[in-house]
């Protein structure tokens, strides 16, 4: 266990178009690929959590989202080994603007494409279980903001390979977000 927890707030988006979901192909330290709704860290100059993630949005695929709904779902994993805690929301754009284009000023977004939701599955079984599980969910049966669901796991372990990934709250309705600690980039991002 580490006595220094680092704890930060990430956004994602849910951006649909013809029966397609907009995915990102994010390259990692160390080389490890995974495919993710676009999204990211929201900075403390961020005005708001959606304010944060329709910059991430427009930084990884060029499109300018113009009104959200939600959140439809939210995700806190916990890591005591690595001495981290991640609170997620995932909101649905709406209305958005533009065409899709990477241009990732962190470098960690390599590609960006609307996957069709029923091929969606298999591009993200190689992401983190507190990444892909919410998402599989609501793409197996799609729920909106007024049936917002919260998501939590444990993350135990010390690198990747060794993590051993527990959930522990697969029906809880969201609840209100703990006051914003000090955030920082998740070590992998």
């Amino acid at each position: 266990m580490v006595d220094d927890v680092r704890e930060w707030q990430v956004a994602g988006a849910l951006v649909e178009s013809d029966g397609c979901l907009l995915l990102v192909r994010n390259q990692r330290r160390g080389g490890h690929e995974d495919w993710s709704t676009p999204g990211g860290v929201i900075d403390d100059d961020d005005g708001s959590v959606l304010d944060g993630l329709t910059r991430e949005v427009e930084e990884e695929t060029g499109l300018r989202v113009t009104r959200w709904e939600g959140p439809v779902y939210e995700v806190e994993a916990v890591a005591p080994d690595l001495g981290w805690i991640m609170r997620c929301e995932v909101h649905r754009a709406v209305a958005y603007e533009g065409d899709v284009r990477v241009a990732d000023p962190d470098g960690i977004v390599v590609e960006a494409a609307f996957v069709p939701a029923g091929d969606a599955a298999t591009v993200l079984e190689r992401c983190h279980p507190w990444v892909g599980e919410p998402l599989a969910e609501w793409l197996a049966e799609p729920w909106g903001p007024e049936a917002s669901r919260r998501f939590c796991y444990e993350v135990h372990g010390l690198t990747r390979a060794a993590f051993e990934v527990v959930r522990t709250d697969r029906t809880g309705r969201a609840a209100p977000a703990p006051p914003r600690a000090r955030r920082e980039r998740a070590a992998g991002d």
